[in-house]
């Protein structure tokens, strides 16, 4: 008799259990349409469940002669994008000087402005930015490392310094530099193509250490199986054939999928090599050549999902709720 009662309060208490479970919960529908019936208006009721990418931004030049107001329209722009995080290809201030008050004041110009990005932003030198020991010092003290990489949902980021030349011969290009805007503004005489700074070639490709090179290809060893590598610099080290060149570290590139991006010369371009897209990004505010169809104002929105979707938005297609350009009224 107790053993019957003990299994009828045992029964009892199951049921009461499953009486006071919530009900699962049916997940909300999300496309809802009256057309039950024939053919339908649109391709397919299978949508995105789950967004398993992330996209980021690029900018590119804004010196070599900033024109007033387009970085603080791209700003606005990016804002409205909504990209994960921005990325940066160097020549943010117009540099070229060793007084410190005077990069402060460049620095803090370009900072206020970046500080109005709703999402981060990533530094990265280029040969405004770094032109000679003072400005290199000035750089660490206030962004850190001059190369440096990180690592977002899978994806590496080799972040490049391609004015990474010994003191001596950073030296010697930033005199040779300053000579040559001389005879460009005419306070001596001579012709800039016949500058010794014309035919230095750490004009148009850069250079790069041994510790730098050093540095990314443990790097690369110490992250064999991220998704995908991205290679951000801003000239074009690829293009220089020596060891300061980026050749040793495509060698460590070789088996793994990459994309490499590069600025400083302010005229658009992409070429396959080596089986992986290299492109020359134009510019977000530096100077353009009014005869290169190529060079104009955008940013690059890169969606990372199985591999990149890379989209370059001209700035002046990238329009507000009231079909403006926003800034540009």
């Amino acid at each position: 008799m107790k053993t019957n009662l003990l299994f009828s309060l045992a029964i009892l208490s199951v049921i009461g259990c499953k009486q006071n479970t919530p009900p699962i919960q049916e997940a909300p529908v999300k496309f809802q349409h009256d057309v039950t019936s024939g053919a339908k208006p649109w391709t397919g009721e299978t949508f995105e469940t789950t967004e398993d990418d992330f996209t980021f931004a690029i900018i590119s030049d804004l010196n070599g002669g900033e024109r007033e107001g387009v970085y603080a329209t791209a700003v606005v722009q990016l804002n409205m994008l909504d990209p994960t995080f921005v990325l940066s290809v160097g020549d943010l201030i117009d540099g070229g000087t060793e007084d410190t008050l005077q990069l402060k004041k460049e620095w803090d110009s370009f900072d206020e402005r970046t500080a109005k990005l709703n999402m981060p932003f990533f530094h990265l030198g280029g040969n405004h930015d770094l032109t000679n020991p003072v400005m290199r010092e000035f750089w660490k003290n206030r962004f850190g490392p001059r190369y440096y990489h990180f690592v977002y949902e899978n994806v590496l980021f080799l972040m490049m310094d391609s004015e990474d030349y010994e003191e001596k011969r950073m030296l010697e290009i930033y005199n040779a530099r300053a000579k040559a805007l001389k005879i460009i503004d005419g306070e001596i005489e001579g012709k800039y193509e016949d500058s010794e700074y014309y035919h230095m070639p750490e004009r148009r490709i850069g250079g790069m250490s041994k510790a730098q090179l050093d540095y990314f290809t443990k790097v690369l060893k110490d992250n064999p199986d991220v998704k995908w590598t991205f290679v951000l610099m801003h000239k074009p080290l690829w293009m220089r054939e020596d060891e300061k060149g980026l050749g040793p570290l495509e060698n460590v590139l070789a088996d793994r999928e990459y994309t490499v991006i590069n600025g400083h010369f302010h005229s658009f371009s992409n070429q396959m090599r080596k089986g992986h897209s290299y492109t020359i990004l134009g510019t977000t505010g530096g100077s353009q050549n009014p005869q290169d169809s190529m060079a104009f104002d955008h940013v690059s929105l890169v969606r990372m999902a199985k591999k990149p979707v890379i989209t370059h938005l001209k700035m002046e297609g990238i329009l507000n709720e009231l079909g403006k350009v926003p800034l540009r009224d």
